[in-house]
């Protein structure tokens, strides 16, 4: 939706504007829906319910991408939207690996330092974030999003296909790096900060300045 017809839709009756403002409410709703389901994931990975399982990730995958687009398009990314998409993309991940090991975990053992550094890091990079500002980065990066699109290929592949070690090891290659960046983003980023697209446009100057 353009500019002029949200801007119409403002002025206009109360009714489109109720509409309006729920409009722009629907891409935390696909977060939450995201946060609702890992108890669901948690609880049919204990009962070895492989295809229900996958399903749903691959579901709340595709939902990961669904609500950083309709906050764009729709203009309403905010710092709740971005915390919660976080803390979603924080407790899938780690739902999504336990599943992995449940269902997988004989053919995952034969590549177990690559399987483990990919949660290691991420737990890594999360307490990082927690030190420094008190809750976990949001920095959303063009790399952060490469290694997601990686890594639920890499999940979709193994639930329906099996595991393939070169995309296994693709994957934590790009999720390596982009870790990396997260990590020297954390140092040189004083105060917590939304949607940063990469290493190279702090380095240009587009951060904030530091706190006084």
């Amino acid at each position: 939706m353009d500019l002029p017809l949200a801007a119409a839709l403002l002025a206009g009756p109360v009714e489109a504007r109720g509409g309006w403002i729920l409009l722009r409410k629907l891409p935390n709703a696909v977060t939450l829906t995201r946060l609702g389901l890992v108890p669901a994931l948690v609880v049919l990975a204990l009962l070895r319910w492989e295809r229900p399982f996958a399903t749903i990730l691959i579901g709340c995958l595709a939902g990961d991408i669904l609500d950083g687009q309709l906050a764009r398009a729709l203009h309403a990314a905010s710092e709740l939207g971005a915390r919660l998409d976080s803390l979603a993309d924080t407790l899938l991940f780690f739902a999504a690996a336990y599943g992995a090991w449940a269902f997988h975990g004989a053919e995952l053992s034969r590549h177990l330092v690559a399987f483990l550094l990919v949660p290691g890091l991420w737990a890594a990079e999360n307490l990082a974030a927690l030190f420094r500002y008190g809750r976990l980065s949001s920095f959303h990066t063009y790399l952060s999003r490469a290694a997601a699109y990686a890594l639920g290929v890499l999940a979709g592949s193994l639930f329906w296909f099996g595991l393939y070690p070169w995309l296994l090891w693709l994957a934590l290659s790009i999720f390596m790096l982009a870790t990396l960046e997260e990590l020297v983003l954390l140092l040189l980023l004083p105060r917590w900060t939304a949607d940063v697209r990469g290493l190279y446009w702090v380095l240009r100057g587009q951060r904030p300045a530091p706190d006084r």
